[in-house]
């Protein structure tokens, strides 16, 4: 019966009394989910907040944990916070002559704004966005980085949410702070400005023209993980969008800065980059040829054999394919990596994932590699899907190289490639008659 006997003494003629209430309601309620369910149900929401205007500033900050551990629970507890009135006395918090108290509110908005669209919506119309981009100006380390991770929390969700934020005048103050030097706050504004980013090209060209290049490049340097891995995400949500922007990447050093930074990281903060790599190699030959010239291939091929986790070998996977889609010279330059097999092998092997074995089908570069060195060893134990592609290049570059047809007989080529069962009439068979018909009927028995 606790929850009852503090409810009575948020009424009690000491402030110190109601102050220490509210903070032993607010460990409680952060607990877990059903203690929060417990406080909400004892109708204690309404009289924390009913007082908060004439309350002092230990209260205001005491009042305002507690809503963001009811908050940050369920959805359904946030929507229970905001039915209370909650979202005003925040407000009036944010307003507050304290940093203190502007924290605690800027941390229950962003509570409260992360669950989902129409919660962050609600935020956003009680006015709290102008009053955040505010808070990220104050000189307060603590409060710049609550309040960047809130404008965060509310842009993620839709393009119209990242809009309000944009409008707010935020991107501005957020990327002057990118070089600031507390690790801490450069995550979120580092995060704030991806979430931003990622929705559609025209953010994203409202990012890149507050002149985040190269600075941003500098993060991927970092001595803090999470400073590398958000750095490294805000380049992969401007490289997805379009060619120009990708460019602008690679202009800058980016392309270059991101193969370093995989080669320097291991595990997840390997994500991101992986993923921009393969973002601008998928725009055009150009990019792709970009990603070549900057030596992206080697750290990918590396994240491939050395990573356990299967969505970090498929980014990696999916990257090369990328890298090598575009015309044989790009597929040469990953076949020549000696890729091929490893990817071979992930496909494969029965423990990988159904989204490795997509990403790592070699389709992509297959259909363009005519480096048949490469090529011949997965002759021996590529399987039906992927064996009709490789003898498909073959048949395409047999009839035109007399030095490929000798070396492909003297390997063992040809011999393989007759043991392989084709049905009668398909493009299989049909491949591996052009390849005997190159050659002399004595060498084919």
């Amino acid at each position: 019966g606790v929850v009852c006997l503090l409810r009575s003494l948020l009424l009690d003629v000491v402030p110190s009394i109601r102050q220490t209430s509210a903070l032993a309601l607010g460990r409680l309620a952060d607990y877990d989910v059903e203690l929060a369910e417990a406080v909400v149900k004892a109708g204690i929401l309404p009289q924390l907040i009913y007082s908060l205007p004439e309350e002092n500033r230990y209260y205001k900050k005491t009042a305002a944990f507690v809503l963001r551990a009811i908050a940050k629970h369920s959805p359904q507890l946030a929507q229970a916070v905001i039915q209370c009135g909650a979202l005003e006395m925040l407000v009036i918090c944010l307003e507050d002559f304290d940093p203190g108290v502007k924290e605690g509110a800027s941390w229950a908005f962003g509570y409260i704004a992360r669950h989902n669209p129409e919660l962050s919506q609600a935020v956003v119309d009680a006015g709290a966005v102008p009053l955040l981009v505010l808070c990220i100006q104050e000189p307060e380390i603590a409060l710049k980085r609550i309040a960047a991770s809130t404008l965060s929390d509310i842009s993620k969700h839709s393009p119209e949410l990242a809009q309000t934020v944009v409008d707010a005048g935020a991107i501005a103050h957020l990327a002057q702070m990118i070089l600031n030097p507390d690790a801490k706050l450069k995550r979120q504004v580092l995060s704030a400005l991806s979430q931003i980013a990622k929705h559609s090209v025209d953010l994203a060209e409202l990012v890149v023209e507050a002149e985040i290049f190269p600075v941003v490049l500098t993060c991927l340097k970092d001595s803090d993980e999470y400073v590398k891995k958000n750095g490294a995400t805000l380049i992969r949500e401007i490289a997805k969008h379009t060619p120009e922007l990708s460019q602008l990447i690679v202009n800058s050093g980016g392309v270059a800065a991101v193969i370093d930074c995989i080669g320097s990281c291991r595990g997840t903060v390997r994500l991101p980059g992986i993923m921009a790599l393969g973002y601008v190699a998928a725009h055009s030959e150009n990019l792709s040829m970009a990603v070549i010239v900057s030596k992206g291939i080697p750290p990918l091929c590396v994240c491939l054999m050395e990573e356990h986790e299967d969505h970090i070998k498929a980014a990696a996977a999916w990257a090369l394919g990328q890298i090598g889609r575009h015309t044989a010279e790009h597929a040469r330059h990953v076949a020549v990596a000696n890729v091929l097999p490893t990817l071979l092998d992930i496909f494969v092997d029965t423990r990988s994932s159904e989204d490795l074995k997509m990403k790592a089908t070699l389709k992509n570069i297959l259909q363009k590699c005519t480096y048949l060195p490469a090529l011949e060893p997965l002759l021996h134990e590529a399987p039906p899907s992927i064996m009709k592609h490789i003898i498909g290049q073959f048949s395409k570059v047999l009839p035109h190289d007399s030095k490929a047809r000798r070396l492909f007989v003297t390997t063992g080529g040809l011999k393989k490639v007759q043991e392989i069962k084709a049905e009668p009439g398909s493009l299989l068979q049909e491949y591996i008659n052009t390849i005997k018909n190159c050659y002399p009927e004595e060498i084919v028995r």
